[in-house]
């Protein structure tokens, strides 16, 4: 068998292979130099080698790594499972989906198409911009959330391709396999899918539904251990559509400041909240907790699509140094970041959206919220949660009152299959016996919905004094 040595060196004018020539690479540079740009590989050559290498595999057995194993995401594997076939006789109905979108009801203002219209025409984002994103898109964002209370520069702004990805980082970069992070429960699925693809552990903690589902504060104390690694809040929410209190997240700051915990904020939401409530940021009242927080233009600007997050650093003590930052920067490398046609527009949309456009958004989905709360508050066996922002309502079921239903997956697919309404089962939220309403629909299409669930409940719903007999019939 004869053995092969090259080593690869890579420098700005590309890559050079040299072969290694007494020890020396042709090049001149030393066989088994270590360094950032030269990188030693060896190739075994001759018939022996050839032979170990056909004997180690003598069938096909491709199979798919741990990662993909353990990826699940909850509703994909909740709702994939339910029949939903909808009743023929009525047009159906979905509140399920968290894309305001959908129903064309809810165009974003012209000034953010425009913006994209000349980042297009303009020619000059169609390569590849840094990972972290172009330098004057970055200050654009940085500016735009700077505060004398939560300072930010560019150097603070990481751009992602969606919110999605840039609370994927923030997992990463603070968590190793065998660490745990804290979620809120009910919360976003696809923290837990992120953290346990990674093998991260998951711990839930409370939100407290009589009080506008706040941070049960003991019982998320009594989660926080040597392998804590992050705390995420979700402010405003999704699935509650709660805004905090400055007083609330005040009382969540001092127990992460207690235990030196890092805080992740997923603030997709903030400012996207109903006229008369205020979103405060998490950083503007904390001088000391480093956080992470997390947003972008899905939501606020009603673009999805677009894929445009962004990761806003708050460390004014310093906490995360260097390394964090720079692991951040490493992450992002994988796929090279956010569209760079969105960033080419970031800084008109941020500067040139008119109040007006948040304005008028906010309202309808405040008014969609009080009549969907209005019209299902007097529904027996129902209790839904005012919300304050976001763009949902969670709806609780007296399970005990609807006899014919195991649980909240179960009571809306019988839904679908009867009245052609389709709402999230909060189960995917690890918080069974609720449902999720999305407030984003054209106002007449709420009310028919909330007129077909109020239907299916009176047909459903059973007194407890009934006995088992009656409930059959």
């Amino acid at each position: 068998m004869t053995s092969k040595s090259y080593v690869v060196q890579m420098n700005a004018n590309g890559l050079h292979g040299h072969g290694v020539v007494n020890g020396k690479a042709a090049g001149g540079a030393p066989r088994g130099r270590q360094g950032n740009d030269v990188h030693q590989v060896s190739v075994n050559t001759g018939p022996h080698h050839a032979a170990k290498a056909r004997s180690r595999r003598q069938r096909w057995d491709v199979r798919p790594s741990e990662m993909a194993v353990k990826t699940r995401n909850p509703i994909r594997a909740i709702v994939d499972g339910m029949k939903l076939t909808p009743n023929p006789e009525k047009a159906m109905i979905a509140l399920s989906i968290g894309d305001p979108t959908v129903f064309g009801n809810l165009p974003t203002d012209d000034s953010v198409h425009q913006a994209l219209k000349q980042a297009v025409e303009s020619q000059r984002y169609n390569g590849y911009a840094p990972s972290i994103g172009y330098q004057k898109s970055r200050e654009a964002v940085a500016n735009f959330y700077n505060s004398p209370l939560a300072p930010l520069e560019a150097k603070d702004v990481v751009l992602t391709s969606g919110c999605s990805q840039a609370i994927e980082l923030c997992i990463n970069v603070l968590s190793n396999p065998g660490d745990n992070i804290l979620i809120p429960c009910p919360g976003f699925s696809l923290y837990k899918t992120i953290a346990v693809a990674v093998g991260v552990n998951v711990k839930l903690y409370n939100l407290l539904p009589k009080q506008s589902w706040e941070v049960d504060l003991e019982h998320l104390e009594s989660l926080i251990d040597e392998k804590t690694s992050c705390l995420v809040l979700t402010n405003p929410s999704n699935p509650c559509g709660s805004v905090y209190s400055k007083e609330h997240l005040q009382g969540i700051l001092k127990l992460a400041s207690k235990h030196c915990l890092p805080i992740l904020a997923d603030e997709i939401y903030g400012d996207m909240v109903f006229p008369g409530c205020t979103f405060h940021s998490l950083a503007t009242l904390s001088s000391d907790v480093p956080i992470l927080s997390c947003g972008g233009l899905a939501k606020r600007w009603l673009v999805p699509g677009w894929r445009m997050g962004w990761i806003l650093i708050h460390d004014r003590n310093n906490v995360f140094g260097s390394e964090i930052r720079q692991g951040l920067v490493k992450l992002t490398q994988v796929i090279l970041g956010a569209c760079t046609l969105v960033q080419g527009a970031l800084e008109s949309i941020l500067l040139n959206t008119p109040q007006h456009f948040y304005h008028s958004t906010t309202s309808f989905l405040k008014a969609n919220s009080e009549i969907c709360f209005k019209e299902l508050s007097t529904v027996p066996g129902l209790t839904p949660v005012m919300p304050s922002g976001a763009m949902y309502i969670m709806v609780g079921i007296d399970i005990d009152h609807f006899p014919g239903f195991e649980n909240d997956v179960d009571f809306t697919e019988r839904m679908v299959m009867e009245q052609s309404v389709f709402c999230l089962p909060t189960t995917v939220f690890d918080y069974p016996n609720y449902f999720r309403i999305v407030v984003t629909v054209p106002e007449e299409m709420m009310l028919e919905a909330c007129a077909r669930i109020r239907q299916f409940c009176q047909h459903h719903y059973r007194p407890h004094s009934q006995d088992s007999s009656e409930l059959d019939q």
